[in-house]
């Protein structure tokens, strides 16, 4: 009995001493797995925690477009650019920057309503910039062509508005050979359906109003088979107005290294959501993103006042600089209609636009060193690059109204890995 006993006795031992070690196996093969999955779980966390960042991100980032757009078009000098760019002040205030305001004047042409009346129908224009005012009663005349001084031969303007089709050769010239061939008024038509947005460059001496293609070219067809007398109505004048550069950066810094800008401002009639709110509202994003980090300190953020008119404010702003100011930049970073159209485009200096296709190769880079605020640090020697997404139907139009987030927060993105590169490049 006693060796039986000895025999079961081994027998549990043995079993056990079984058990426990599959129990061990067990535990330690769960052991990585479960770590795996904590490091899968706090992985997948991170990631959602990163979306919902980069979500509220975008949604501020239109946000800020929506508020520019509701003040209305954003025209340079008109109380309405007061309202922007206090909210732009206050918005970067909150970021942690100290702002600050540069006023600057030039001398700007308005259209304060143009037309021209033909029995008894008004038909809106658009007064050439650099027009003479003008009021007139008189005989419409067809001139065939395009205006040279052949095709004013071939009719007799003299005492009438002469009426001709854009095209070939410049504004000016067109006005100096109505002028010179005795007609009293100029009307330019498009050779587009849609509004004619333009400037004659030189002095002329005769009132000179552009129609679109859709209300001009009827008028051209009805003056060829019946006599017309109009009333032409050219109503502009040339004032001094004041623009207003909003400059934002860290307290102390006076020495960047990289400028990030856009302008604020609109065509009349136009509340600019991508021309330009759009470029306005990413500026401010990559600066509430960098405002902590050490690349802040090498940075000045600035919304520019009187694009539209030409460049006033980036030129008021490199005028103003010191030489040794600006040879310290390593780049002048510009963003002008970046919230329509899928494809990104980066411009600017041969060197910097290779960086940028390098560092996002879904970019499609071109070599534009004109056009927008860039334009006026390129002349100034200093390297640029310049973010656009190219022409869209509602550029320049009361239409320009809506942009898309996503595209906000793609440029915002491309935007923030570009700079922080650039700054720390050697």
């Amino acid at each position: 009995m006693i060796n039986t006993k000895f025999q079961s006795i081994l027998l549990v031992n043995r079993q056990a001493k079984l058990w426990l070690q599959t129990a061990l196996v067990a535990v330690l093969v769960a052991l990585p797995t479960a770590c795996v999955a904590q490091q899968s779980n706090r992985a997948r966390e991170l990631t959602q925690s990163q979306a919902v960042v980069d979500a509220q991100e975008s949604n501020r980032t239109f946000a800020d477009v929506q508020t520019l757009v509701n003040f209305g078009p954003r025209v340079a000098g008109t109380p309405v650019m007061e309202k922007a760019s206090a909210y732009l002040i206050d918005e970067y205030r909150k970021a942690g920057y100290v702002t600050e305001v540069q006023t600057f004047t030039y001398p700007k042409f308005q259209d304060l309503g143009s037309n021209l009346t033909v029995d008894g129908a008004t038909v809106e224009g658009k007064a050439l910039n650099g027009t003479v005012p003008g009021k007139l009663n008189a005989p419409l005349v067809a001139v065939p062509n395009v205006g040279r001084k052949a095709d004013f031969a071939a009719v007799n303007v003299k005492g009438a508005v002469a009426i001709v089709r854009r095209g070939e050769i410049r504004f000016s010239e067109k006005a100096k050979n109505a002028s010179a061939a005795g007609a009293v008024g100029l009307v330019i038509v498009n050779n587009q359906p849609s509004d004619v947005y333009g400037t004659l460059g030189e002095e002329v001496k005769i009132p000179v109003l552009a129609l679109s293609g859709q209300q001009g070219n009827p008028l051209i067809q009805r003056v060829q088979s019946v006599p017309l007398n109009i009333s032409l109505n050219v109503n502009a004048q040339r004032r001094v107005v004041t623009g207003r550069n909003i400059i934002a950066h860290l307290e102390g810094v006076t020495a960047p290294k990289i400028i990030l800008g856009g302008h604020y401002d609109s065509v009349p009639g136009s509340p600019g959501a991508n021309d330009n709110a759009s470029g306005t509202a990413v500026v401010l994003a990559v600066a509430r993103n960098l405002s902590s980090t050490p690349t802040a300190r090498q940075a000045w953020f600035i919304a520019f006042d009187g694009e539209e008119d030409g460049l006033h404010g980036s030129r008021a702003f490199v005028n103003g600089a010191n030489s040794q100011f600006l040879s310290g930049l390593k780049a002048m970073v510009n963003f002008d209609m970046v919230g329509v159209n899928e494809q990104l485009r980066i411009g600017g200096t041969s060197s910097l636009t290779r960086f940028a296709q390098n560092l996002a190769p879904q970019v499609k880079t071109f070599g534009s060193s004109g056009g927008s605020d860039h334009a006026s640090f390129a002349n100034k020697g200093v390297p640029v690059m310049f973010f656009y997404r190219g022409q869209e139907p509602n550029y320049h139009t009361p239409n320009d109204k809506k942009v898309d987030p996503k595209l906000l927060n793609e440029t915002t993105q491309i935007a923030l890995n570009l700079v922080k590169q650039i700054v720390n490049a050697n």
